[in-house]
């Protein structure tokens, strides 16, 4: 298994083409938010991870997503996957952050032991 796409959205929804094909809508794709709240506060954004099950794979694997503030860890998900071989899914995953201030975080997302990749996530102030 491999992940495709790791993105912070505002909601996604599938629907079927004329044709019977599927399709993914993703909107309010963002990499940074504003907040009107005063920190510290409480932020639970959306992640969607995008899926490919390898035609010759197994179809399962474990999903590892965690969020950091620089070296510290501030929250993790881990779930199990099974994906029929060949085939794509998604996930979508909603942490419950811990902030005291504006900053960045990233969420690090991977399959079994696989390297992560790395997703910014900017939280900035609202003037």
């Amino acid at each position: 298994m491999q992940i495709l796409a790791a993105l912070f959205i505002d909601d996604i929804s599938m629907r079927q083409t004329p044709d019977a094909l599927t399709r993914l809508d993703l909107s309010g794709v963002q990499f940074t938010t504003k907040v009107s709240d005063s920190f510290p506060l409480q932020l639970s954004p959306h992640l969607v991870v995008l899926i490919h099950s390898e035609p010759n794979g197994t179809g399962s694997g474990v999903l590892e997503v965690t969020y950091h503030l620089g070296d510290k860890e501030i929250a993790r998900n881990v779930q199990p996957l099974e994906i029929e071989p060949g085939l794509f899914a998604y996930r979508l995953i909603r942490a419950e952050l811990e902030l005291d201030e504006p900053c960045k975080i990233y969420a690090k997302c991977r399959i079994d032991k696989a390297d992560p990749i790395a997703v910014p996530y900017t939280i900035e102030n609202s003037p």
